[in-house]
């Protein structure tokens, strides 16, 4: 039985870093399957630890997947975690996903404030490579309509006459994942076609694949 529980113990570590990497491999169901993976297990053993984990990979996934909306308060409730379990590290990085979600909510105040604390608390520890980006998307201006930089980079694309076929090729996706995206896209911008989001693209100058 100890055996059994300590494998699901390091297999749910292993789920937490599965979730970012899959994240940056634009594979957000397999993300989503290590989460649920997470949270099984966070539950099963009632850890404070895995349940900050688990709150903070599933809300990284939501946002991934365009709904910032479903991803602050789960964000918000990861940081609140952390921060009861003293993990300043941690905390400070679900700040810095907090503020992607403002951003996306077109809060940009809310989202610079979340930058600050996760840059003060990042410097407080030596975490320079922490520091120095946070201060790089302080600098990144926030897109226009809440769009994602992914949102942003399709977008592009579409704007380039790129098929979906071709976007996926091009930002090495699903299709399944580039459909979701241009539904969130269209969502966003209130659009109904593609010539109507590359319009959109254009007026806002984000045709051209650079605004990733």
């Amino acid at each position: 039985m100890a055996a059994v529980a300590h494998d699901r113990l390091a297999r749910a570590r292993l789920c937490a870093a599965q979730v970012e990497i899959a994240l940056a491999a634009g594979q957000p169901e397999v993300a989503a399957r290590a989460c649920d993976e997470l949270e099984r297990t966070a539950s099963t053993y009632g850890s404070s630890g895995l349940e900050a984990a688990a709150l903070q990979a599933r809300g990284a996934a939501l946002l991934a997947v365009g709904r910032a909306e479903a991803a602050l308060p789960t964000l918000r409730a990861a940081c609140r975690r952390w921060q009861e379990l003293d993990a300043p590290h941690d905390a400070a990085r679900v700040r810095v996903a907090l503020a992607g979600a403002y951003r996306a909510l077109g809060d940009g105040d809310a989202a610079a404030l979340e930058l600050d604390a996760a840059e003060a608390v990042f410097q407080r520890l030596g975490a320079a490579p922490d520091a120095v980006r946070v201060r790089a998307l302080r600098a990144r201006p926030a897109l226009p309509g809440g769009l994602t930089e992914r949102e942003a980079e399709v977008l592009a694309l579409v704007a380039a006459g790129r098929s979906n076929r071709e976007i996926a090729e091009a930002l090495v996706l699903s299709s399944k994942t580039v459909a979701r995206h241009l539904s969130n896209i269209f969502a966003k911008l209130g659009v109904a076609s593609r010539t109507q989001a590359a319009a959109y693209a254009f007026e806002h100058g984000l045709a051209t694949p650079s605004h990733g």
